[in-house]
């Protein structure tokens, strides 16, 4: 009897270290940031693999994530209404095919986002060189957005919806909406860095319970603190249950860089280190363009910035206006950066970075607006 106590307390110590080597909190160095830094590197443009037909409208915000051996892509559309939200795949990475639209413009003009939806994919497989399997909770496929019912470029009052699917999201067609928005400015407990407007989303899972709930968004939006035309946008975060009922959480944004904009996050876990792509414009005027950069934690909430070069930044006549907003996987070794381009023309489309030269697209916009009429 002795021997089997001794093996069951033996067993017990094994489990309780291993339990405590999982949970342990490696610090946030110098060290540790240039590491991250040169796993994420991309210094090889590939170039523009996505861009409008015609100039009457824009691209944006590229989400995405593999399924059934293939790639998709999530992107949005501006056509001087609002965006709207549409679907593509790909073999490879580099070459797409447009698909067809999730989230379109409401028929009801009495819906609060009428006029804009823009949707960004939730609950994805944030491992590093992982699957990047879009996940699913209560058997349903989820995406965040935010939207309003005002025309323009984000124009009026955003606020953030959920909006779902049980059909496979690699298929055209409309997501089911909640009927009322999950977080807005208007919100009785809206904070001082969200109460003007907010903008882009992004929901994972906090399998760990690191902040006591389920899951977690991470959202970019703008207060009243300075003179709201040229507000200050900020990173911050708020906490679901059920992917319905949201609350803020904290009480201090966790990316703020007090002028230009701080958005766009998105989330993947390096080994045992959160690391948080986003994109800054304008922090020290408004001629430093916007620029793509990274944050790391190890609680998902406390995050500690990167100082070094931008990972992304504007170079090529086809981004040489700004060059933003991150989407990053890791395939097969190579890193994929993709990113929205915009030229001084003014035409948007989707680019992508790489951590090996891949060689150089051949997709280029079309002429622009006043070479055209020239023609």
């Amino acid at each position: 009897m002795k021997i089997k106590y001794l093996f069951i307390a033996i067993a017990a110590l094994l489990i309780s270290s291993c339990k405590a080597q999982k949970y342990k909190k490696r610090d946030i160095n110098e060290t540790v940031m240039q590491e991250i830094y040169n796993e994420i590197k991309t210094p090889y443009k590939y170039g523009l693999v996505m861009v409008p037909t015609d100039n009457s409208y824009k691209m944006d915000c590229p989400s995405v994530f593999r399924k059934d051996g293939k790639w998709f892509m999530t992107y949005l559309i501006y056509d001087g209404r609002g965006y709207e939200t549409w679907l593509a795949e790909s073999d490879d990475l580099l070459h797409w095919k447009h698909l067809g639209k999730v989230m379109s413009f409401s028929e009801n003009e009495q819906h609060w986002d009428v006029n804009q939806k823009a949707g960004y994919i939730s609950l994805q497989d944030p491992t590093w060189g992982g699957s990047y399997e879009w996940g699913k909770y209560d058997g349903k496929y989820w995406m965040s957005y935010f939207g309003g019912d005002s025309k323009g470029y984000e124009a009026g009052v955003l606020s953030i919806g959920m909006a779902y699917t049980k059909e496979s999201p690699t298929k055209p067609h409309e997501f089911q909406r909640l009927e009322n928005p999950v977080l807005t400015p208007k919100d009785k407990d809206a904070k001082w860095w969200d109460n003007s407007t907010m903008y882009k989303n992004s929901v994972i899972r906090d399998k760990d319970k690191l902040t006591g709930h389920n899951f977690i968004m991470y959202y970019n939006a703008r207060g009243d603190s300075i003179n709201p035309a040229k507000g200050a946008e900020r990173i911050a975060m708020a906490v679901s249950d059920d992917m319905k009922q949201w609350k803020r959480y904290g009480n201090k944004p966790l990316i703020n860089h007090h002028k230009g904009i701080s958005g766009d996050a998105y989330i993947q876990r390096i080994n045992d280190t959160w690391v948080m792509f986003y994109f800054g414009a304008f922090w020290t005027g408004w001629n430093q363009g916007a620029f793509n950069r990274f944050a790391v934690s190890n609680d998902l909430v406390n995050w500690s910035d990167w100082k070094g070069d931008d990972l992304i930044k504007s170079s090529e006549p086809y981004d040489n206006m700004f060059a933003h907003k991150s989407f990053v996987v890791k395939h097969n070794g190579v890193v994929y950066h993709f990113y929205c381009a915009v030229n001084k023309a003014e035409q948007r489309g989707i680019a992508v970075a790489t951590s090996k030269d891949l060689g150089k697209s051949e997709t280029n916009f079309v002429a622009p607006p006043e070479k055209k009429e020239k023609k």
